[in-house]
């Protein structure tokens, strides 16, 4: 049979591209955030909020119903950070990313807004000066609940800053995942200021029923998917590192065993959430790409010292269980588009989903890996021994980005190394510079965004 025949459906149907699906997930994520937006506008209107004689009326009502809209992103933003694997397959993580970082951004505004227009419209009503109508809401006996607000909005504004990419870099991982925590208790902190207290609410039995169920729904999926399933998982494959190799001095390799690993559904290109449970990484969770095709008996992670917690695990002891979430990522063999030619393109410690691809990838496959010295290259003796038994053609593109290897990896280079690279699916995986900068080369070198596929590798 001819090699694009068997790639196509058996039975002549019509395929639904992995593209495809992604789209019409996000419609309905966008129709159920949508719905629910209207709900919450329609409630306020219901409210009366648009029959306002006053500007201190008009100003506080706008306030309320920024506040309501940020206590809505709020939750959105815990829903996206639930880790939902079914939300993120469908959706992918490139995605959910960036709708985590505008909607994060879209919220703490609304908050803001809320906080200016409350306070200028009470300010206006009461006919006192700003300063002392701020000192009078924190008094505690005319507006109850500003207190909670007050600090709830401080530990959401922590988490913005520690958020901007200047602190982020000076601040270690765990460092910056215990701040992100505050999130939780500034949401928290919310429910005492909007469903006791607040005006909107207190007054119309409807609406405040309504909001309990969002953030009992909310609280359901974070407590089901952050702490219910990871253990459940836990449990059921009893996850324990078997065996650790140094790869170079600076990347170390663990295999992982357990029970009925084959139940996990990984596919090679996929990722996971690791927390080794010892007295040292038990704090913190880290993503790794899977490094070989998984078999259902182990699965393989590699790892670079890039940072405090990935250098740790070089001294992690066999036996060490493990918690794992997921699997993630869309970065998988279903994501090509019909084309039978492909090249996977690595950068640094991004070959390892690359190499797990290079097991299982159908079709004339191609592979180049970017490096800065040939000591830097790791698994090349497997990469070299899974090309001679598929017929893969392996390419090690080495040397400094600087000066003459400034050319490394451009369009031109790209179309010498593979002159038919506008004919292939490519996927790019790297430090997340480099990947912008391939991602620019390769639409340079005539091929389609829609036959670029990405992973940004950037762990710590």
């Amino acid at each position: 049979m001819d090699e694009a025949l068997s790639l196509a459906p058996a039975n002549g149907a019509a395929r639904v591209t992995p593209r495809l699906r992604r789209r019409a997930a996000a419609a309905t994520v966008y129709a159920v955030v949508g719905a629910n937006a209207t709900v919450i506008v329609w409630l306020w209107v219901h409210g009366g909020n648009l029959d306002v004689p006053t500007t201190g009326g008009l100003l506080t009502s706008i306030g309320r119903i920024t506040g309501l809209l940020a206590a809505y992103l709020a939750l959105l933003q815990v829903i996206l950070l639930a880790r939902l694997p079914a939300l993120e397959r469908a959706v992918g993580l490139d995605r959910l990313t960036v709708w985590h970082r505008w909607n994060g951004h879209a919220c703490i505004d609304l908050v803001v807004a809320h906080v200016v227009f409350t306070v200028w419209g009470y300010a206006l009503m009461d006919k006192l000066p700003l300063g002392k109508e701020i000192s009078t809401m924190l008094g505690g006996g005319v507006y109850p609940g500003m207190i909670t607000a007050t600090i709830g909005t401080a530990m959401l504004l922590a988490v913005v800053a520690t958020s901007l990419v200047i602190v982020r870099r000076r601040l270690s991982y765990e460092w910056w995942y215990a701040v992100h925590l505050l999130a939780y208790g500034g949401i928290a902190l919310s429910w005492f200021h909007e469903i006791p207290t607040g005006n909107e609410l207190v007054l119309d039995h409807a609406a405040a029923t309504y909001w309990r169920a969002l953030y009992v729904a909310t609280i359901a999926i974070l407590v089901t998917y952050r702490l219910a399933l990871p253990l459940l998982q836990l449990a059921r494959h009893r996850l324990r590192v078997a065996e650790v190799v140094e790869e170079s001095p600076s990347v170390v390799s663990l295999r992982l065993t357990g029970r009925r690993l084959d139940r996990l559904g990984a596919e090679p290109g996929q990722f996971f959430l690791w927390r080794f449970l010892d007295r040292r990484r038990i704090w913190s969770a880290h993503p790794f790409s899977l490094s070989a095709a998984p078999d259902g008996r182990s699965l393989r992670i590699t790892v670079k010292a890039l940072g405090d917690h990935s250098a740790r695990l070089c001294g992690i002891r066999p036996g060490t269980r493990v918690l794992a979430e997921g699997p993630f990522g869309v970065f998988t063999e279903s994501a090509r588009r019909r084309r039978t030619k492909v090249l996977l393109l690595a950068g640094g410690i991004g070959i390892t989903p690359i190499r797990a691809l290079v097991e299982r990838m159908r079709g004339d496959v191609v592979v180049a890996y970017r490096a800065l010295d040939e000591a830097d290259l790791i698994f090349k003796d497997e990469l070299d021994a899974l090309a001679a038994r598929s017929g893969a053609r392996v390419l090690y593109v080495v040397g400094d980005h600087r000066g003459a290897g400034a050319r490394l990896l451009s369009p031109e280079h790209l179309r010498e190394l593979v002159p038919d690279v506008a004919e292939r699916d490519v996927f790019l995986c790297g430090p997340p510079a480099m990947t912008d900068a391939l991602d620019r080369n390769l639409r340079g070198a005539g091929v389609p965004r829609r036959h670029i596929h990405l992973e940004r590798f950037a762990l710590t």
